[in-house]
């Protein structure tokens, strides 16, 4: 059965979400979403580097929650759950000094309270994979919600 998402669950919405956040202030946007996976991009600048000038690794947990948490938002039905974030892991394995990286966060496996997603980020101008991560998300039943006594 195919997913059907809650009208505000769309690009521009999601987008929108982010106005006076770290995603606004990293330059993170959503790309493309569907049932399966979540598409971010972001530019390496100044705000997104350590001082010997690389993609600080922080910044790539950073787009890894925010892929795996939008993802699971679209996922959700919001007037019943909220996901939040209850394990994260990464692997650094190349850096990067600019260019802009393309986040892909794919569900893994999906039960009735748990979603997981690998998430892979990518520089986009070399295609070389940065980092990989798992981040596993939990739909917190709603107070006065029917999910919220079962």
């Amino acid at each position: 059965m195919t997913h059907q998402p809650i009208p505000q669950m769309t690009i521009e919405a999601l987008n929108a979400a982010c106005k006076n956040t770290a995603m606004e202030v990293m330059g993170i946007e959503a790309i493309a979403i569907d049932d399966e996976q979540i598409e971010l991009h972001m530019p390496i600048t100044n705000a997104a580097r350590q001082p010997m000038g690389l993609m600080h690794g922080g910044i790539n947990m950073l787009l890894a929650e925010t892929a795996a948490s939008m993802h699971s938002a679209y996922l959700a039905d919001m007037t019943k759950e909220a996901p939040v974030g209850i394990e994260i892991n990464g692997s650094h394995l190349r850096s990067a000094r600019d260019g802009t990286v393309k986040t892909v966060g794919r569900v893994l496996r999906r039960t009735r309270s748990l979603v997981f997603h690998q998430v892979d980020i990518y520089h986009m101008e070399s295609g070389q994979l940065l980092c990989s991560a798992r981040v596993t998300n939990f739909f917190k039943p709603l107070p006065g919600t029917n999910s919220a006594d079962g």
